[in-house]
């Protein structure tokens, strides 16, 4: 099944069913208003929603309209909770490296998060707007995941019955802003403004053999200004599944049903598939260099992160955002 939500006059739009193909949606108003209110109900609201899907696919209703991702807001406009990992520690591996910094033997035994600013995503197609290019702009590709509620201390073998979407995520960084931030001891706020994720959030089982253990098994496609960027395996080197963020998660607390979780950056150890953020390029350059010779993003840039199935149909559809100074 795949979700998104239109934009409207309300800060959560309206929740629609899109066919798989992404060329057609109908109305799921009937059923929720919202994708936040689905979740909230989503033993009743998903098998509705369910069928929804299955008569759209089979070519009914005949009131379906053309899905047309410009005008979608992220499938969650806001979220009560925005938990974000780094669960490819070869990522954290290579950031410290080019630091000269050691990566401390507990990062590949515990997982590695933050918890993000939820209150407002954007939209899938949406300008990134960033004040100054001096802050160091970039892009990271990953996946998410969203779940309904999810009781304290759920481990990870019971974690999978609580994972009820998938989505694309873009999560935008300021470079030049993190390490300061990082340095007060208090963790990220400047450095990390909203994010964003793709056109539509899908079940599961819409991935088939490719969700499995808690992991997306695909290519994650990354461009930069039309240009092939990277196109790194999303089910490689991910050393903490989502099973196990969940777990990490609801070590101390309960999560509330529309709760994202974040991958972190898709980083593979093979470098021949290229990277899915600026700042990985960069330490490569680095390291071999002695200085990076990447730049990160100016105004007028564009990044496109997309998944495609093996047939090449686009799975999420795309997440397709220019870098723009404020008005």
């Amino acid at each position: 099944m795949k979700l998104a939500s239109l934009k409207t006059t309300s800060r959560d739009g309206a929740l629609i069913v899109v066919n798989r193909n992404l060329d057609k949606a109908v109305s799921a108003q009937d059923v929720a208003p919202t994708l936040q209110a689905a979740l909230d109900n989503w033993n009743i609201a998903g098998p509705e929603l369910e069928r929804i899907y299955e008569a759209l696919n089979d070519g009914k209703p005949d009131a379906g309209f053309p899905f047309d991702p410009a005008q979608c807001a992220a499938p969650l406009p806001r979220a009560y909770h925005w938990v974000d990992g780094s669960a490819y520690v070869n990522h954290v591996e290579l950031v410290r490296k080019a630091r000269g910094v050691e990566l401390p033997e507990s990062f590949w035994h515990e997982p590695l998060v933050y918890q993000g600013g939820s209150d407002d995503f954007v939209g899938p197609t949406d300008a990134v707007v960033v004040p100054a290019e001096e802050y160091g702009i970039d892009f990271e590709g990953e996946t998410a995941v969203i779940t309904d509620d999810v009781p304290m201390g759920t481990s990870a073998t019971n974690a999978a019955a609580h994972v009820k979407l998938l989505m694309l995520v873009n999560d935008v960084s300021l470079r030049h802003l993190i390490p300061g931030e990082l340095a007060k001891g208090f963790g990220f706020y400047q450095g990390k403004p909203s994010t964003a994720f793709s056109p539509v959030a899908i079940t599961p089982d819409e991935l088939g053999d490719a969700w499995r253990d808690g992991t997306v098994h695909r290519p994650l496609s990354v461009h930069l200004n039309g240009q092939r960027y990277g196109e790194p395996l999303c089910g490689v080197d991910m050393t903490f599944n989502f099973h196990q963020l969940i777990e990490h998660a609801t070590r101390t607390r309960r999560l509330g049903a529309g709760t994202i979780i974040g991958s972190g950056t898709i980083s593979n150890y093979d470098r021949s598939a290229g990277s899915a953020c600026l700042a990985e390029q960069r330490m490569l350059e680095t390291i071999e260099h002695g200085e990076p010779r990447t730049p990160f993003m100016k105004f007028g840039d564009r990044v496109r992160i997309e998944m495609f199935d093996e047939a090449g149909q686009s799975i999420f559809g795309a997440i397709d955002q220019v870098i723009a100074p404020p008005d």
